[in-house]
């Protein structure tokens, strides 16, 4: 298991970004930008044409990216240098909560450190980002959540059989896979280096998890309890079958949140 820390160039940030930046993107994906860049005045960038604010984008956050061109490289740096530290333990935990020898597998994940502030993950091509602003140990914390579903995806394709392209958002499976990552955190070796962990320091999943309640229960609650209670083919297969069956009340309540941010 090896992960290259890499600095993408502008071009490859720009279009991460402008993927959350979309006429149709909630408010909990693209709000975020603005907040870390102040150069973006958004009530301006709001009044103009999809192009124009396209446009304006790309030439500000253009100077942006000129200007922390050495704050990468030194980030690229320490990101690198943790991961050598971590990996071990990472490696270990991964290989017993999936039952596979992951220093065998998964060679070839990069981290791209990036000006993005939303995190997104390439699931074909075991490549995630992380904003320029976590510092090392947040950084683990978040490459930890993406390499769990590195994982996850690899087991799950082998026991389904389906297809890549079902992995991503707004798929149920996807759904599921952001929901698991915090059972699947809870072990030592993976908690302790994780600065995220537990809820109380901020979380290691997406918020509006955590007050989603199906059949008067918290879902996390029986999620864990199958987790811990089954391998993992069968946890799996089981903790699917229950989302199927409260797909609606899921999506629903991930809606209602993600316009209320």
């Amino acid at each position: 298991m090896e992960l290259h820390v890499i600095i993408p160039d502008f071009e490859v940030m720009f279009s991460q970004i402008m993927d959350f930046q979309t006429e149709k993107t909630s408010p909990f994906w693209s709000k975020p930008l603005f907040h870390f860049y102040p150069q973006l005045d958004e009530p301006y960038a709001l009044s103009l044409s999809f192009a124009d604010r396209k446009r304006y984008f790309e030439q500000t956050l253009q100077n942006v990216y000129e200007e922390l061109r050495p704050t990468f490289q030194q980030k690229a740096k320490l990101y690198q240098a943790y991961w050598e530290t971590c990996k071990p333990q990472i490696t270990a935990a991964l290989s017993e909560a999936f039952g596979i020898d992951c220093g065998e597998l998964l060679n070839d994940m990069n981290c791209q450190v990036s000006m993005n502030p939303i995190s997104p993950r390439y699931l074909k091509e075991r490549t995630f980002t992380i904003f320029y602003l976590n510092s090392e140990k947040g950084m683990m914390g978040l490459s930890i959540h993406e390499i769990i579903h590195f994982v996850w995806f690899l087991v799950w394709n082998r026991l389904f059989e389906d297809s890549y392209e079902e992995y991503e958002t707004p798929s149920l499976k996807w759904i599921l896979s952001e929901m698991v990552v915090e059972s699947i955190m809870k072990d030592e070796r993976l908690s302790s280096i994780n600065p995220y962990f537990p809820r109380e320091n901020g979380g290691c999943i997406y918020p509006y998890f955590y007050d989603l309640v199906v059949e008067e229960k918290p879902i996390l609650d029986t999620l864990d309890e199958l987790y811990r209670s089954r391998n993992i083919q069968d946890f799996m297969k089981e903790s699917y079958a229950y989302c199927l069956a409260h797909e609606t009340e899921i999506r629903e309540h991930i809606r209602r949140s993600e316009d209320n941010f």
